[in-house]
Parts: C-alpha cells; structure tokens; sequence
C-alpha cells in the first residue's frame, strides 16, 4: 500500500533509524494499515508471532497476565513504538507478552513473511531490532533497580513524568495523560491504593488534577520535590 505521507512519528521511529529516504520508502510501501478500535487485542502472549506492528496513532499497552487474570504493564506504547519484533527472527518463538489498544489506533503492519524479506534486503532492519530489544531489557533492569532503591512516591513521580512527554498533551491545564490508577500503579511497580493516596495527596498539593481515566500534571517539575 502506498504510504505517501508518514507521520512524523514513523519518520522518527528507533526502528526505521539510519535507512535512505528510498529504502525507508520501501519499507512502508510494503506495509499493510491497519485501524484497531479501542480496547482490542493486537498480540496475544504465547500466539504465533505472525505480524510485526508499528503505532502510526494512537496508544496502546504491552503487558502480561498474572494466574489471578490482572495486568501487569510492561511498556505504555506511542506513535512509533514497534509490536511484535520476534517476527524478525527466521524462525520465532511465540508472543511473549500481549498488547491492546488503549485508544483507536492506526498501524503499519507487515507479515512475517514480508518483513523477512525487507530484513534481508535492508540489514539495518534487523540491527535496529536488536537495539530496540536491548533498549527493551534496559527499560525493565531499571525498573527492577527502581523497585529496590526508589520510593513508592519517586516511582509514580518518574512514571507520570515519562508518560508526559511520551504520551501527553499539553492543554491550557496543564499537560493531560489518559491513564488509569490501576495502569498507573502497574507501570510503577506500586499498589493501587498507594498509586491513589498519592494522587489524591499531589492534588490537595495543586500538583495534578485528577479524574476518571485521565490525570493532568499541573507542575510536572514539581513532582519531583517531594
């Protein structure tokens, strides 16, 4: 499908860095839009890795689930956040997480077979995989390390404030993010109840205004002061 206007979000993508204006163009050509309504499953962990996904618009969450069925996030996903790097691999191993949208969102997507191809005839292809991955692993040793040197309240500050500007929209009020308490405290490794005492604590304070799916940081600087 011909893609005559990416968005600056794919331009910019980890995944599509260092390729020519021409490969890069190739590469879209070769993909597939596809719109998913909100809510719906992009991946399922443990399926066939048939697809790779990259957000044109739109946010979407990566996570697993516990034996009790609750969602433990692993990565907040924007415009161009790739889905389903494994089908890279000649022959992959199943999903290891699962993904579904949080808003409606538009990807580019190719199949296994495709961008086989494309990773054959564009090396870089395969190498900016493999970064993306170890930037991947960085992401959760830091978290880990954050679990055991940080606060609860640190925690929640740094998760809000990288969600800002991967995610939020500046508003006169101030910078908005869609987000629930309970992804909140999922992506910070806290409670929902101490996600929640700390939200309600940050807005008697003037910090962030709070409601129903949705928190506008109204100092993001000063979340840090605690």
């Amino acid at each position: 499908m011909n893609i005559s206007a990416p968005s600056s979000a794919v331009l910019k993508s980890k995944f599509l860095a260092g390729l020519g204006d021409t490969a890069r163009q190739h590469i879209l050509e070769a993909a597939q839009i596809r719109r998913i309504a909100p809510k719906k499953n992009v991946t399922v962990g443990g399926e066939g890795p048939h697809h790779l996904f990259l957000l044109r618009a739109g946010q979407a969450k990566f996570y697993n689930l516990t034996e009790s069925g609750s969602e433990v996030l692993l990565l907040w996903k924007v415009p161009g956040d790739v889905i389903g790097l494994v089908s890279l691999l000649t022959n992959p191993p199943p999903y290891m997480a699962s993904s579904k949208t949080v808003s409606e969102c538009e990807f580019l997507v190719w199949d296994h077979g495709t961008i086989r191809r494309l990773a054959k005839a564009y090396p870089q292809l395969s190498e900016n995989g493999l970064r993306l991955a170890l930037h991947y692993l960085n992401v959760y040793m830091n978290r880990h390390v954050s679990i055991v040197t940080k606060t609860a309240e640190l925690r929640l500050a740094e998760a809000l404030l990288h969600l800002a500007t991967e995610a939020g929209e500046v508003r006169a009020s101030g910078v908005e993010i869609d987000i629930t308490n309970e992804q909140l405290s999922s992506l910070s490794d806290i409670s929902p109840f101490t996600a929640s005492r700390l939200l309600s604590k940050w807005e008697r304070d003037g910090k962030v205004y709070k409601r129903r799916g949705r928190v506008t940081l109204r100092s993001p600087e000063s979340l840090m002061v605690t």
